[in-house]
């Protein structure tokens, strides 16, 4: 995938990826039996993870996909979280859509 590609360029993250091959869009018959679901839950009830981080794309189908994921694992009493979205490095408020300020906002970290 190239999403695993740009996440493993920032040298940040050293754990397991699971890929999921795409996202639910039950509009186009996209439901989660299509997706690679069933073995994620089973890699989570077989080993012992302790956070899981929904890394989906910041748009209807992805954040879906995340809230639906975030319903099933919450089951296993797992840490889950999420990739934090916003306005990216360099770019210019002005120019930036009201859901990526709103979201920006949302989540602010202290400095």
């Amino acid at each position: 995938s190239k999403d695993i590609i740009t996440l493993e360029k920032t040298t940040k993250f050293k754990g397991v990826y699971h890929v999921l091959e795409g996202h639910l869009d039950p509009l186009n018959g996209i439901t989660p039996n299509e997706l690679n679901i069933k073995s994620l839950i089973k890699r989570i009830g077989e080993n012992d993870i302790k956070e899981i981080i929904l890394a989906t794309n910041p748009n209807l189908e992805g954040e879906t996909t995340a809230m639906y994921l975030a319903k099933l694992i919450k089951n296993f009493d797992i840490k889950v979280t999420k990739l934090a979205s916003g306005i990216p490095m360099g770019g210019n408020i002005e120019f930036s859509d009201t859901a990526t300020v709103s979201r920006a906002l949302d989540d602010r970290v202290e400095i």
